[in-house]
């Protein structure tokens, strides 16, 4: 990646993440995961953008999906402590958000990575 991009993918990810961050924040469990796809998706659209590509909101869903599901893999604790931990008052919600920033920013480097090595073959 150039110099650019990385700063271009420094700002997508790390805005989508504090989004992300501050949906987990909901006390109610289930809320996290959706505005995890959400955001993550958006932030897959920005991220093709920088790489010179476009993707369709179902594309970027269907990425995000896929990236979420690998990411999650590999840290299965952290998925399900998230949303468990919303079931304990107040610090539920500040360990959920977060879980969150951590899957969020792990999620969004592994789609540009991985948009960078497409769009470089």
């Amino acid at each position: 990646m150039t110099e650019e991009q990385i700063n271009k993918c420094h700002l997508i990810i790390h805005s989508h993440t504090a989004a992300c961050g501050a949906g987990n924040a909901v006390p109610v469990p289930g809320v996290g995961i959706a505005a995890d796809l959400l955001t993550m998706s958006s932030m897959a659209m920005c991220l093709a953008a920088v790489f010179g590509g476009n993707l369709t909101a179902e594309a970027a869903k269907a990425m995000t999906v896929a990236t979420f599901k690998k990411t999650a893999l590999k840290q299965p604790i952290k998925v399900i402590s998230k949303e468990l931990a919303k079931l304990i008052p107040f610090a539920g919600s500040i360990v959920s958000a977060t879980a969150s920033v951590a899957l969020c920013e792990a999620t969004g480097w592994a789609l540009a990575n991985d948009m960078h090595a497409k769009c470089n073959k």
